[in-house]
């Protein structure tokens, strides 16, 4: 899976996609550091050990690098940013039963926002999933021979 990458100073506007969240009742936000240990065993539920890792760094960021989609006081997604290396957008997901909604492309958004505020002109989506999606919303653009890239020999269990 290729990396990607994004021209920050041309994201789409952030607002359309907070005021589409709570019309659904979604809110959208920045996670709070007493938040950590639900948000990462979440993560390790739902996705992976690895994933787990990563949002785990996340929040030794100042601001906290991990935005949270919540309803009704419950954790439905989640994305972070600078966590595996500076500039790297993910690991990101949303819960199976809400997906479609638009979590995804919001918490996207919302990431890359904060992302450009610390001053990043670019942002890397590392090994992307779904390459089509990330062109389709924010304009990313593949990253010749970028794989593995950061992950060569990253070690598993």
């Amino acid at each position: 899976m290729p990396d990607l990458l994004v021209k920050l100073y041309t994201l789409p506007d952030l607002a359309p996609e907070i005021a589409a969240m709570r019309e659904q009742g979604i809110d959208i936000r920045r996670s709070l550091a007493p938040e950590k240990h639900v948000v990462t065993n979440w993560v390790r539920q739902h996705f992976s050990e690895g994933w787990a890792s990563e949002t785990d760094v996340a929040y030794s960021n100042h601001p906290i690098s991990c935005i949270v989609a919540t309803h009704e006081e419950n954790l439905v997604g989640f994305a972070c940013y600078d966590a595996t290396a500076k500039a790297f957008f993910g690991p990101t997901g949303v819960d199976e039963t809400y997906r479609g909604r638009g979590i995804g492309k919001a918490l996207l958004i919302a990431c890359l926002h904060e992302m450009k505020a610390q001053g990043y002109a670019y942002g890397i989506i590392g090994a992307a999933g779904p390459v089509d999606f990330y062109a389709r919303t924010v304009g990313a653009t593949v990253i010749p021979d970028s794989w593995p890239g950061i992950y060569r020999g990253l070690l598993r269990d």
